[in-house]
Parts: C-alpha cells; structure tokens; sequence
C-alpha cells in the first residue's frame, strides 16, 4: 500500500498494453483503478505529465454547473420575482435608431 498526497493506493502496479485506437494509441484503465480514483466516461477527466508520470484526476467542475436547473426550480416555485424591478437608461424611450 502507498500513500501519496492523503490518498491510499490499494492497487499494486500492474503491466497494461499500449493498443492501437484509430490513428492514436491508449492503455484500458482497469474498473477498480477507475472507481478508486473517481473517473467515469460520463465526466471524463483531466490529464498532465508531473514529473515524467501521466496524471488522470477527475475534471474540475465548470462554473456555474447546476445554475440552470435551479434558476428552473426556484421559477417552477414562483420564487423569481425581480427584487429590484425593471430599470433601464432614463431617456431610452426618446432614442431613434
């Protein structure tokens, strides 16, 4: 068992194949070594190079991810009323374009 930055590595180093994969190459990251680390397909992950080792960590969430199904949720309540009201530049109304 090793431990690097807290986190315990339960899998021992193993052999895996480098394949052909259309016009790149790639190794299959076996399910156990997957779930330890948290990676899914749906999610992907992120990739560097850390001194001479490939690196896969879970992506980092987008901004703002969630927003919009609770911008829904609280409408849906009837929570979304503007709490400032509508305002706008003074003189719009006497503007031509």
């Amino acid at each position: 068992m090793q431990v690097w930055n807290n986190i315990v590595s339960t899998v021992r180093a193993i052999h895996v194949s480098i394949r052909q994969i259309g016009n790149s190459q790639g190794v299959v990251i076996p399910k156990p070594v997957l779930a330890q680390l948290g990676l899914n397909r749906e999610e992907g992950a992120e990739m560097s190079i850390e001194a001479g080792a490939l690196v896969l960590r879970p992506s980092a969430k987008p901004v703002r991810v969630g927003w919009a199904e609770a911008a829904k949720k609280i409408a849906e309540a009837g929570d979304d009323e503007l709490v400032m009201g509508e305002f706008g530049n003074a003189d719009d109304e006497e503007l031509t374009w």
